[in-house]
């Protein structure tokens, strides 16, 4: 049961790239969930798969003798979820009745961002990802989604700010 959870039913195998196989995966998810109109789902996603996270990713580092093996993307879903809510939630509370197509930057930037900061690993991100014990597994990227969530809601804001103060 761990190594599903740990490797979300096998998309961790996916190659090359499973965490940005993953993520995408996540967000498509999140997409259809929105478009679908559960869009609560995103928010609730990011709490489930960190939760189940932190119980899988353990034994299943045990299992395999890994520190933090390509094939667990449990982590890559929950940050991205954790991403997306920051954009998908305002959205849905506005009532914008197409995030695949209309809002797209609401999906594109979180992804883009997530990607980045799972990648380059700045500041607590890093931090997380040096700790070499499960914990330090999941938290790096619950601090890249959280970091892409902030900076998704920041760029949205300068964008429409600036776009009211040309009109």
């Amino acid at each position: 049961m761990s190594r599903m959870i740990a490797t979300v039913f096998g998309a961790g195998f996916l190659r090359p790239a499973s965490g940005t196989w993953a993520s995408a995966i996540a967000v498509a998810l999140g997409v259809a969930a929105y478009e679908a109109g559960f869009a609560l789902l995103v928010p609730i996603g990011a709490v489930a798969a960190t939760v189940l996270g932190f119980l899988a990713v353990p034994p299943y580092l045990r299992a395999t003798g890994g520190e933090d093996p390509s094939e667990v993307v449990i982590d890559e879903v929950a940050g991205q979820w954790l991403a997306l809510s920051f954009t998908v939630l305002p959205l849905w509370w506005h009532g914008v009745p197409n995030l695949l197509t209309g809002a797209w930057p609401g999906w594109v930037v979180p992804f883009a961002l997530f990607r980045l900061f799972d990648i380059w690993k700045p500041w607590l991100v890093g931090r997380a990802d040096r700790r070499g014990d499960p914990a330090g597994v999941m938290l790096d990227d619950l601090w890249a989604g959280l970091f892409a969530g902030v900076l998704s809601v920041v760029l949205a804001g300068a964008y429409h700010g600036a776009m009211a103060w040309l009109s």
